[in-house]
Order: C-alpha cells, then structure tokens, then sequence
C-alpha cells in the first residue's frame, strides 16, 4: 500500500472515531495504534506503554499545569476589576477611549495567564458591561475583547507555547522570551486599528470622562500593582537566568495566591475550585499530548512524515510559500480543532518539512502561535467566540464578524513576522544562563 493510501486510511480513521464522540486524546492513540499495528512491525501495545510514559513523566510538562493553575487561581480574584479601574483614567485621551481597555487589559492578563479563552473571559467580565453602560459600540468591544484576548496564547506565559516546545523539543523559556516583542507589537496593532476606527467614526465614540487630576489618577492605578509585580517576577526570573520555566511557574503559583489572600478573594471554596479546574484542564491537554506522541512515533516507523518532506522538498516551495500554505491549512484546520489539538497532531509531520526548509524552529514556533490565535476566533470552532457567546448570549456569526478585522490584523502580524524576524530573536540572544 501506498503512502498516499496509507495517509487516506489512517485520516478516515480519525475522522471515524473523533464522529463518534471519543476524546481527541484516546481517537489519536487509536489511530497511531492501527498504524502500528497493520503497517510496522513493531507490537503496538509495547510502543503505546513506552512513548505514553515517557510523555507523562517529561520534567519539561511540570511548568504546563502550574501556569494553568495561576491562572484558574487569578481568574477567581478581583483582578480584572482593579485592572479596569486603574487602566480606564489613562485611556480617556486615546482615540478610541475606555475601548482600549480591551487591548491593555488583556496584555496585562495575559502577561500572568497562558490561555486565551481565560484572559478573554477575565477582561470580559468586567469590561463588557462597563462599555455598554457608556454607550460603546458593541461590535467594537467585542471585536476588540475577541481580538485582544488571543494575546493569551503569545504573551508569556503561554500554555500553547508549552506544548509546542515540548513537541518541537524547543526551550520553553526562549520561546517564551521570544514572545515577548510580537506580543506587544500585535496590542499596538490592534489599538492602532482602534485609534483608526474611532478617527473614522468619531460620532460613535462617547464623550470622554471629566479630566481626573494627575493624584487621582496614580491612586486608581494602584490596583494594576499586585499584577504587575507578579509579571516581574515571573518574566523577570526567567529572562534573567535566575529561574527555569518550571520554577517561575511556581513563582507565579505561589504570587496568585498572594494577591488572592490580600484581596480577601482566597477561600477554600475558591481554592478547591481552582485546583480542580487546573487539574481537568491539564489532564485533558496531557492526554492529547500523549497521544499525539504515540500518533507521531507510529508515523515515523511508517515513514510518512518522511516522505512527505520529501515530497513537499521536491516541489522546490519557497520558505514563504511554504508558510502561506501552512497558514491556509492551519486556518482551516482551527474550523474544526482547538489550538492544542491542531499543533499536537500536526508536528510529527509538519517539524521535518520545516527543518528541511531552513525555517528556525524557534521563529516557527511564534508563527504556529499567531495561527492558532487565528483559529481562536475562527468559527465554528473559536473558543474566544464561545466565550463572548456564553457572556453576552449573541450569535457565533455575529461574534465573528465582529472580530474579523482583528482576524485581519492577525494576517498582517505574521506579514511583519516574516519581514522582521529580529522580533523574534532578539530578547532570546540578550537572555542570560
């Protein structure tokens, strides 16, 4: 049998068992075990013990469920509201005004959270309702809110980021470093727009606030202290060297709990809640994982990411042509998968084909990120529109077309990537230890 029949059994296969209502996890063991088992020789059971053990107990995965706790942890707290307060007297100048507390807040949050549903549904709580009390457009908030909130998965710390370095066996800590930059320049992108919108349709902004003195001001911002702090501490430890990303996760751990206490928001309901939402969470994520390493290792004794490189190779593809195609695939594979999902199940095949090209891993891996943020807004899979949907009762279509512009922006990020990959590189070559 060919590959090509090979490749077509195998996706009907997953097809099959992902219809069927069977966890991602256990329709990708299934999978890897019938490639195994009908086209290698080795026994399937054995490979399935091994590769499943040796994902679990990888000592890089222990900072994946520690960062998904800090943020179960914050979401629980005040933060958002004391986010809103101290960033809206400084947004009241901008074009665009209290509707670039979307952006803002949601890079703060994202600096302390790792997922982008979360970051999106924190801010969301409190700012939604605040812009429309004063009369903001809907579309713009929640197209700013959607937007904004996939910096989630790019500012550090990021759980997609997680995962794809230990599928692409790249440091978490460069990556996370390397995110840094494109996550900034994505937030001004994005208030850029804002600015743009608001200057075109200055009729639909309402009146600033009166002028609040410079006094007032610093004491509203008060409340963005504890975050930033845990920001510092986090970022800071590991950009220095004084910290892997395990322990700043622990860092991070122990400093959402902190501002939990000094909020008074820390109870043992809220941190039994926490606990256990981080704990579903990552046992969901480690079983995709581990299947989809067991997916990777049945291929390569079939040696189909290997022919495949080669095959893409022989059509002599650019390295941006190359990047456009995967950018197409990936958009239409996020119409139907979750982030995680899309990047486990397609390294084993799309790493050789990349290192063949000549592409950086660690450039790659910002790029894979930026993808999937565009999935997160992508229907009828978009987890961020979710979201909005559960907070605001309106439609996926009317959500996205919301969105779609940010959706854009996200197309003209990866454009600058492209041309700019100093973004990328340059924190992780100024990184000590």
């Amino acid at each position: 049998m060919n590959d090509l029949a090979i490749t077509a059994l195998l996706l009907v296969s997953l097809f099959l068992i992902l219809g069927s209502g069977v966890w991602i996890g256990l329709a990708l063991s299934g999978v890897a075990w019938i490639g195994m088992q009908v086209f290698s020789s080795r026994p399937a059971g054995d490979a399935m013990a091994v590769t499943i053990w040796g994902t679990a107990s990888s000592w890089t995965l222990t900072a994946l469920p520690l960062f998904i706790w800090m943020g179960e942890i914050l979401f629980r707290t005040r933060v958002s509201q004391d986010m809103f307060r101290g960033l809206a007297p400084w947004m009241q100048s901008l074009p665009g005004r209290l509707l670039h507390t979307n952006v803002a807040g949601c890079t703060l949050f994202a600096a302390v959270s790792g997922s982008s549903a979360a970051t999106c549904a924190t801010i969301g709580k409190m700012s939604l309702p605040e812009l429309a009390r004063r009369g903001y457009p809907e579309t713009m908030a929640l197209g700013s809110l959607a937007g904004a909130g996939t910096l989630g998965l790019l500012i550090p710390p990021s759980i997609i980021m997680i995962v794809y370095g230990v599928s692409a066996d790249v440091s978490i800590s460069r990556l996370f470093i390397a995110g840094v930059i494109p996550g900034v320049v994505l937030a001004l992108i994005f208030s850029g727009y804002i600015a743009l919108w608001s200057w075109r349709h200055p009729g639909l902004v309402p009146p600033a606030d009166a002028p609040m003195p410079w006094r007032e001001r610093w004491a509203a911002s008060r409340g963005l202290v504890p975050v930033m702090l845990l920001i510092a501490g986090v970022l800071g430890s590991i950009y220095s060297g004084i910290a892997t990303a395990t322990e700043a996760a622990s860092l991070g751990v122990v400093g959402s709990l902190l501002i939990s206490a000094a909020q008074g928001s820390l109870n043992w309901p809220t941190f039994r809640d926490s606990l256990l939402g981080g704990t579903r969470l990552y046992c969901m994520i480690a079983l995709i994982l581990a299947g989809a390493a067991f997916l990777t290792l049945s291929m390569g004794y079939i040696g189909l990411p290997r022919h495949l490189a080669e095959w893409i190779g022989g059509m002599q593809l650019s390295p941006l042509a190359l990047l456009a195609a995967l950018t197409l695939f990936y958009i239409v594979l996020g119409c139907f998968l979750d982030g995680i999902s899309m990047v486990v199940l397609t390294m084993g095949v799309v790493l050789p084909t990349i290192q063949k090209a000549g592409i950086d891993l660690l450039w790659f891996g910002i790029f894979i990120v930026i993808v999937v943020e565009m999935a997160q807004v992508t229907p009828p899979v978009g987890f961020n529109l979710f979201v909005l949907q559960g907070m605001t009762g309106r439609g996926i279509g009317y959500i996205a077309r919301a969105t779609f512009p940010f959706f854009l922006l996200m197309v003209l990020m990866l454009v600058l990537l492209y041309l700019f990959p100093q973004m990328v590189s340059f924190l992780p070559t100024q990184m000590r230890g």
